[in-house]
């Protein structure tokens, strides 16, 4: 025994050393090391039961647990029966003996322990394992350590981690479920008493004006007037005890309602019970008393209640989250709802004592959460299933979500609780959709509650109702979408806007109108306080009260604006001659608001708040802009509906726009606004097409500017917008119009001035490229490139998708900068930023001009590439210049995927150069680099190249496969077809999981498109192997997201030859495994059922890959020199 004293002081020693702060990694490592060889040692376990019995260092307790969790669960198949008998009856022994001393992260560690046994000994070594935990929960001295233990076996046994066979696991699950009903009724028992043995104790307090709660809603949600009465009851004052016995049980519930199946076994008594313990998260009087009572115990006590409310809620949540709902369990879910809505109405009563939000803002913040959980629940799963039950009464409900709502106390609550009235109009919506005929009777029932819920998040969202909260709200830091606090606080609201505005657009529209011309009333007014100074005009409005009133109303008129165009859609389509009035009035009132703040240069004014009034009037007028763009497709409508009338009315709409936009293309105003201006220019020429845009003054000033060589070049985002309206103006057909109307030869003159003026700088660079002489120093070089290809590129992209026309007239303008192009690529080859410019600029000129190019100039490109890039030169790039110098090599290779997809005979004179390229000069460069970079590309100009061009290795004829009966194909090219399919496999090998699935999806595809795993040249030599690889892959989950597509890959390409399959290729594959021996093999192999469906197939897959894991952890636990039999 001297032994074991010894070794328990010298790890209590080197336990104290290693966590104190003097000691050096070094030492540690070495501690480590030294704990680590004890721990494997055969027989250490003896040790550590005697340093559990006879220490009181918590991290020696901890090592010791931790010495036998690793025996269990790695060595246990290795451990004499003798020893696991012992160990089996030591451990809980020492459990019951201490649980009430030891610390609670330690007791927890033993527990775990203890089920750890049970995983792999219940029930045929460790019969009475669950009998155990069933006794420990009744008796009461030991009721808390039971429920840590169910809870405990509840996590390990149901859901068990991998290191288990499938058949053990199936056979846990199955013992578990037998269980089920005594747990469930024991839990139940243990809820219920303390709850009655407390309820007898509580005073009842005497009846106050306010209490009758059972009024007619509540009548209504509550159709058995027991159960209400049973709710109002008074909640019980638990001692601390009591607390920490119901919060353990409420846990153990909330973990096997999560796996097991809804079903008789959760009966209506423990339904009523969790509901009971839910009401303490919502009861302030308990917490009132506590607070009152002044004892910090008491406060904590106040909490610890909430805690349970939350427990409770919990379970119900997890109930409420599964979405098979057995017919049997309807009647249960019912009952459900009708006690949570009495919980949900019991939070939002409105006394005078208590308005509802300081009642909210005085309940648990993770109660709350999970309320919203449950409602959020309760509309997207149950709701169709409800809404039919004559007796649950929906609209009530809505009163009820309304008031909880909009008296959230925090913004997450709120945007919380706006996403299930999301949830809740799409469901309207689709309900509306599939049942025409019943429109007016469903949108009657909600229509009240619909134009509540509009006018009150329209008022959310004004500074007018709602300024403190508003101001609350971050307006500058980005989140990950991008966008501020403040921007998701209105984006959110104007979206529940508009799907009202889609059910019930009249009232919507009448709501929101009224509101919207009060403020441009305001915002129009700003005139007559313009008083002209010195230095310009400045606004002479400088009380501090008028100030703040002012930048409230400017907010308020930014965020309508937007609401009014996030509206748009709804004027357009079927219902554009019904709605025609509203939109015009909304179309006039904008392009008012715009030519307003245009001429009166509300922008450039001079304010008595400058960093605040300014913003505020350059963001309404940014609005009111985008906010007209947003109407373009009603104006496109309008335009055609015109033609017909030659109507004066439309004209005036668009030339009053364009002379709002005109004066704001200019380097004086600020970007936000210039951005804005000409985004709409943009929509204008694209969208709306006018024939007599281009007669129109305003349009002629900005191409003056645009295409005058010593005026100053707009931002560059503004610039390509500008040339983009400018090209789309005279290059898009006009609506309406035969082709012979279309004035084609006098806009194919403007648009090739237009392009000459806009690349003149540009073109003059090929002399001194081509004379290699450098007239101007290389940045301005740069810059002049930089600035004419992102315009040049922006116009070729927008106009890829148009008629031939408007692409042949494009080429004929550009086609001189694009040959300066082509000279000035070699001369700059070295600069990876310009080629990756001057490559962007030829990859969207093959996407959308590359039948305008012609095949002898494409040729040409092509030649020019292929020769520029040598081995060396793609080598410097991929290695030497980083991700620039990567984007160009992908984006060369891009500009081959457009080649090779290319159908007819034309370019395939390229296909050996082109595989020559990707398999001999960029395959072995990026192949053993671990970066993803470049490799994405390659793969795809891969398939790619297959996918269009398979006649090129498959030669198949129709009079062949006539003769043959089947097509057994002509091979050719096998070497180049043999190198792809090798790079494919060589990459399933790789750690990149983006890769890999997108390889695997390549060859599915082509299995799918051309038969490619039916292909002979596969199926004799290659089948297999990549059977292989992707069964290693599994078993080293090394990517197991892919788990279930690699599957069905597995068994699309096993399903090619079924019998080599499980004859051969299965044996063979086990034969090779190392780790298991020759009768795990036959075990593997046998359960490996010869099913050939696609379900049980993969099912056995995933069971062989599981069973081989399991089979090699426990021969690697076996102790050395192991028999094994």
């Amino acid at each position: 025994m001297a032994s074991e004293e010894a070794s328990l002081r010298a790890l209590e020693s080197l336990m104290t050393e290693f966590f104190h702060d003097c000691t050096t990694n070094e030492r540690k490592r070495e501690i480590e090391e030294l704990l680590n060889n004890f721990a494997q040692q055969i027989g250490a376990w003896r040790f550590c039961l005697y340093f559990l019995s006879s220490t009181r260092n918590d991290y020696v307790m901890m090592y010791s647990l931790t010495v036998f969790e690793n025996l269990i669960n790695k060595m246990w198949l290795g451990v004499p029966s003798q020893d696991k008998m012992e160990i089996r009856s030591c451990l809980p022994k020492l459990l019951l003996a201490h649980h009430k001393t030891l610390p609670y992260f330690i007791r927890n560690k033993l527990c775990k322990v203890i089920v750890d046994i049970g995983r792999q000994d219940w029930p045929m070594f460790y019969h009475d394992f669950f009998t155990n935990i069933l006794q420990l929960i009744q008796s009461p001295v030991t009721t808390p350590l039971g429920l840590i233990m169910l809870k405990t076996t509840s996590e390990e046994l149901a859901c068990p981690r991998e290191d288990l066979s499938v058949a053990r696991k199936e056979e846990l699950r199955k013992l578990l479920l037998d269980q089920v009903q005594t747990v469930l009724g024991l839990l139940t028992g243990i809820l219920e008493t303390v709850w009655d043995k407390h309820s007898v104790t509580a005073a009842t307090p005497p009846p106050s004006p306010t209490s009758g709660e059972s009024g007619d809603l509540l009548s209504n949600l509550l159709q058995s007037p027991s159960s209400a009465k049973l709710l109002n009851q008074p909640i019980p004052i638990l001692d601390a005890e009591s607390e920490y016995i119901c919060s353990l049980a409420l846990e153990c519930l909330a973990h096997l309602f999560s796996w097991i199946p809804l079903s008789a076994s959760i009966t209506p008594s423990l339904l009523t019970t969790i509901f009971h313990f839910a009401r303490f998260g919502c009861d302030i009087r308990a917490r009132k008393m506590a607070s009152v009572n002044g004892s910090s115990q008491n406060c904590v006590l106040g909490q610890e209640r909430g805690r349970l409310g939350v427990l409770a809620m919990s379970c119900i949540n997890e109930l409420m989250s599964k979405n098979c709902v057995p017919m049997e369990f309807e009647e249960y879910l019912l009952r459900m709802f009708q006690q949570t809505f009495y919980l949900l109405q019991k939070i939002t009563k409105d006394n005078n004592a208590h308005t509802v939000k300081s009642r909210l803002e005085e309940l648990d913040e993770s109660y709350i959460e999970k309320f919203t959980d449950f409602l959020r629940l309760f509309v997207s799963v149950h709701l169709r299933r409800i809404e039919s039950y004559s007796q649950f009464p929906v609209v009530e409900f809505l009163t009820l979500l309304f008031k909880y709502t909009f008296h959230q106390p925090t913004h997450e609550g709120y945007f919380s609780c706006l996403d299930i009235w999301t949830l809740f109009l799409d469901y309207l919506t689709s309900k509306i959709k599939s049942r025409l005929g019943d429109k007016e009777a469903v949108l009657n029932r909600y229509e009240d509650a619909l134009v509540l819920l509009l006018t009150e998040v329209l008022n959310r969202i004004q500074f007018r109702y709602n300024q403190a909260q508003l101001e609350e709200l971050d307006d500058e830091t980005l989140d990950d979408d991008q966008q501020t606090e403040w921007q998701r606080y209105l984006r959110q609201s104007l979206e529940v806007v508009a799907k009202v505005m889609e059910l019930l657009p009249t009232h919507a529209f009448s709501t929101l109108f009224p509101v919207l011309q009060d403020n441009l009333d305001v915002y129009l007014g700003l005139q007559q306080f313009i008083v002209t100074s010195g230095s310009g005009h400045r606004l002479n409005i400088t009380a501090e009260n008028d100030c703040r009133r002012l930048h409230c109303s400017l907010r308020d008129l930014s965020s309508l604006l937007q609401a009014v165009g996030r509206l748009a859609e709804y004027f357009i389509g079927d219902v554009f001659a019904a709605r025609f009035s509203d939109a015009l009035t909304v179309v006039e009132r904008l392009v008012k608001v715009t030519l307003y703040g245009s001429q009166i240069k509300l922008y450039n004014i001079e304010t008595a708040v400058p960093s605040v009034l300014k913003p505020d009037l350059i963001d309404v007028h940014a609005q009111s802009l985008a906010a007209l763009q947003a109407y373009s497709h009603w104006l496109a409508q309008y335009c055609s509906e015109a033609h017909r009338q030659n109507t004066q009315q439309f004209v005036t709409l668009i030339s009053t726009t364009m002379d709002a936009v005109t004066p704001l293309i200019s380097t004086k105003v600020q970007d936000k606004l210039l951005l804005s201006a000409c985004h709409l220019l943009v929509s204008l020429a694209t969208t709306v097409r006018p024939v007599f845009l281009i007669s129109i003054p305003a349009v002629q000033k900005v191409f003056n500017r645009i295409t005058d060589a010593s005026a100053q070049r707009l931002v560059d985002k503004a610039q390509v917008l500008v040339c983009r309206a400018l090209s789309n103006i005279l290059l898009l057909p006009w609506p309406n119009l035969p082709e012979n109307e279309q004035q084609w030869p006098v806009r194919s003159i403007n648009h090739t001035s237009l392009i000459s003026a806009l690349s003149r700088d540009y073109r003059n660079l090929k002399s001194s490229a081509v004379a290699s002489q450098r007239k101007m120093p290389l940045d301005d070089t740069k810059v002049i490139i930089h600035q004419t290809l992102s315009v040049l590129e922006d116009i070729v992209e927008n106009i890829s998708g148009e008629s031939t026309k408007s692409r042949q007239i494009c080429y004929n303008s550009l086609q001189e900068s694009v040959q300066v192009s082509l000279a000035l690529f070699p001369a700059f080859i070295h600069q990876s930023d310009v080629t990756d410019e001057m490559l962007s600029f030829f990859l969207t000129l093959f996407r959308g001009l590359r039948v305008q190019m012609g095949v002898p100039f494409t040729e040409q490109i092509i030649q020019t590439f292929l020769n520029m890039f040598t081995r060396e030169q793609l080598a410097e790039s991929i290695l030497h210049e980083g991700s620039t110098g990567c984007r160009v090599v992908e984006k060369f290779l891009k500009i081959l995927q457009v080649v090779v997809q290319e159908p007819g005979q034309v370019f395939k004179p390229f296909l050996p150069s082109i595989i020559a390229l990707c398999m001999e000069q960029v395959y072995p460069i990026i192949a053993e680099r671990p970066s993803p970079d470049v490799k994405a590309e390659l793969f795809e100009l891969l398939f790619r190249t297959l996918h269009h061009n398979w006649r090129y290795f498959f030669k198949s004829t129709v009079l062949a496969s006539v003769q043959r009966g089947i097509a057994e194909e002509q091979m050719e090219n096998e070497p180049q077809f043999s190198a792809i399919m090798q790079a494919f496999g060589q990459s399933f090998l790789q750690p990149d999981i983006h890769l890999f699935k997108q390889n695997l999806f390549y060859l599915e595809t082509l299995n799918t498109k051309q038969k490619l795993y039916h292909k002979k040249i596969f199926r004799t030599s290659m089948l297999f192997q990549f059977v292989n690889v992707l069964l290693q892959v599994l078993v080293h989950k090394s990517h197991d997201l892919l788990q279930e597509e690699i599957a069905i890959a597995i068994y699309n390409m096993a399903s090619v030859d079924f019998d080599g399959f499980f004859a051969a290729f299965l044996p063979e594959f086990l034969t090779s495994c190392d780790g298991v021996d020759a009768n795990q093999k036959n075990v593997l192999g046998r359960n490996f059922k010869m099913d050939r469906d696609l379900p049980s197939f993969t099912q056995n897959v995933h069971r062989l890959v599981n069973d081989l894991r399991y089979y090699r952890l426990c021969n690697d636990s076996l102790p050395p020199g192991t028999v094994k039999l």
